[in-house]
Parts: structure tokens; C-alpha cells; sequence
């Protein structure tokens, strides 16, 4: 029905930027909160930044600052700046989006979908 498809992770020195891109695709009526996760080995997952419909942001406090989060809502994509890289921004991450999906037998429904990841890795 929808899928979101990343791109942009790599390998980076710290102190490097980095830029997440991700697309919202297939039987979409709207997407409301679009986000990007991050999971470390051995740790949750935890909220990196999320964006409204109407571009209000929220960032967790360990990437305030340097990451910014930005959304195109005629393409239906999200994207994550990341500058200052350190170390500890190493994790597979993820788009999320709370999609309102146009579903054949049921109308429209809204659900939570996500991208199958893409890994970020900062050397020191």
C-alpha cells in the first residue's frame, strides 16, 4: 500500500555532515507526522526528530542544534541534515510516517509505516 524508501547514510569522520532522504510512496490520501528513528546495537530505538503537516519540529535534546529535520509535502518526503557528527550518532535509522493509506475494501485508514533503515556510521 505505501512504502518509504531511504537513502544517504554512509560512513563519516566525526565532525562530518551527512544528509537522510527519505520518500513516501504508493495509495497515499495524506501524511500527517513524518519522523526519523534511530536504533544503536544493544540499544532502542529512540525519536531523532519529527515534523507536522505543518512543519513544526521536535528534536531529541542530544541532536538539537545540529540536526535538522525538513519535509516536502508535494513530493511526500522528509529529510534529515546532520552536521557535527560524533561517534555517538552511530545507528541504523529509520523514517517513519502516520500515513492516511487508501485501502480498497476498508476506505481510508491510518497507520504508522516505516523504512527498512538506513546505517550511519562516525569514526572517531
Amino acid at each position: 500500500q505505501v512504502q518509504l524508501v531511504e537513502s544517504g547514510g554512509g560512513m563519516v569522520q566525526a565532525g562530518g555532515s551527512l544528509r537522510l532522504s527519505c520518500a513516501a510512496s504508493g495509495s497515499i490520501f495524506a501524511i500527517n507526522d513524518m519522523a526519523w528513528y534511530r536504533q544503536a546495537p544493544g540499544k532502542p530505538r529512540e525519536l531523532v526528530a519529527n515534523v507536522t503537516r505543518g512543519s513544526s519540529t521536535k528534536y531529541a535534546d542530544s541532536v538539537k542544534g545540529r540536526f535538522t529535520i525538513s519535509r516536502d509535502n508535494i513530493r511526500n518526503t522528509v529529510d534529515l541534515q546532520m552536521n557535527s557528527l560524533s561517534p555517538d550518532d552511530t545507528a541504523n535509522y529509520y523514517c517513519n510516517a502516520r500515513v492516511t493509506a487508501i485501502v480498497r475494501s476498508s476506505g481510508l485508514v491510518e497507520s504508522d509505516y516505516w523504512g527498512q533503515g538506513t546505517q550511519v556510521t562516525v569514526s572517531s
